[in-house]
């Protein structure tokens, strides 16, 4: 039996947390390994979960990433626990575990769920990712791969995909809320909704300028979801565009049932320009069958089929989301079909047991280097 040591940091939402806890209810259930948690359990989510498959839960996570204390802590676990496999989630686990495993006779996986920020010429890339101590890096998506393996000098034979997948069950149990009478949003006007939390990344920007673009007569109700997107340029971009009145737009800030929020919307748009790994907003607005729109970055090739399961427009392009909106807003029978469309294949390509298979696979091919 393959003994884990996971640490990782489940306080978020458990929209956010429980793609990668199932990737170890899994493991558990269908490839009988045993795994220990090492995380916080006060304003954690799904635990309970984790522990029915089994998991072992220990109450504790590194505060700091670079604490002889914390490093000599995990040792300790490393040392006690007779484990294989040590997965490290974030950055102060990482820092905290390469340190924690010199000497160890395990191996040193860690986990990458976005592109950017780990260049060969930076020192500290080596005190995390870049040690020679990591034996594999599990990476979301293709993007987040191919962004490491160009890194100079970086063995590529240190790098896998492994999605994270979700139940359609977790969805098809979602009811949808009455977003017209949540927000006052007149009955006839359709609700395009934006889940991000505010930055670069986003390109919110793009999007305030495509929303200057937009046909006045089109009945449409802009609704961002999110922390930090009521910016004054946003507004600003409201403001001077046929949407500038109240009735036109709401800002809900960040909201814990962000998933009825989807469901009940006509229209998901993520208008990213770069670093997404595997885009869990716009999962979660497929899954839900929501007709959405994407960007065509590297982290979201395989998400979809343009024109069949959503409309996939070059990023940095406002005209080409302008004209992505105006064609779903116009076209019901459009809506329609890709809405169902983007759920079946989500089910079909991401589900969650897939996902555990290809970590099941990873740590098979690691453990045999």
């Amino acid at each position: 039996m393959t003994k884990v040591l996971v640490v990782s940091d489940y306080r978020d939402s458990l929209n956010a947390v429980r793609p990668e806890g199932r990737w170890f209810v899994e493991l558990m259930r269908q490839f009988d390994y045993e795994i220990t948690l090492m995380t916080h359990r006060e304003g954690s989510n799904y635990l309970p979960e984790l522990e029915s498959a089994g998991i072992r839960i220990i109450d504790w996570h590194p505060s700091q990433k670079f604490s002889r204390a914390e490093s000599d802590r995990m040792r300790q676990e490393l040392d006690s626990g007779n484990y294989d496999l040590l997965h490290l989630f974030n950055n102060k686990a990482v820092a905290t575990g390469v340190r924690a495993a010199a000497g160890w006779k395990g191996k040193v996986v860690t986990y990458r769920g976005y592109t950017g920020n780990v260049k060969w010429y930076d020192p500290t890339a080596y005190l995390q990712h870049l040690n020679p101590r990591v034996d594999l890096i599990t990476c979301v998506s293709q993007a987040v791969k191919d962004d490491l393996d160009k890194q100079l000098f970086f063995d590529a034979s240190k790098t896998v995909v492994v999605t994270k997948g979700h139940d359609p069950a977790w969805y098809a149990a979602v009811d949808p809320l009455d977003l017209h009478q949540e927000f006052d949003i007149p009955e006839d006007h359709l609700i395009l909704i934006v889940v991000a939390n505010a930055r670069t990344m986003k390109g919110m920007d793009y999007f305030g300028t495509a929303i200057r673009r937009l046909p006045a007569e089109l009945p449409l109700h802009l609704l961002f979801v999110g922390r930090g997107l009521d910016t004054n340029d946003l507004r600003a971009d409201l403001a001077d565009s046929p949407y500038h009145d109240e009735e036109d737009f709401t800002f809900a800030g960040w909201r814990p049932d962000v998933l009825r929020l989807i469901a009940g919307a006509d229209i998901s748009v993520l208008p990213s320009v770069k670093g997404e790994g595997l885009s869990k907003v716009l999962l979660e607005s497929m899954f839900l069958a929501r007709p959405t729109v994407m960007t065509d970055i590297g982290g979201n090739r395989g998400l979809g089929i343009d024109g069949e399961t959503a409309l996939i427009v070059p990023p940095r392009d406002e005209y080409a989301l302008v004209d992505a909106i105006v064609r779903l807003v116009e076209d019901e029978s459009l809506r329609q079909k890709l809405g169902p469309a983007a759920a079946r294949y989500m089910a079909e390509h991401f589900p969650s047991d897939k996902s555990a298979r290809e970590m099941h696979q990873a740590y098979e091919y690691v453990l045999a280097k």
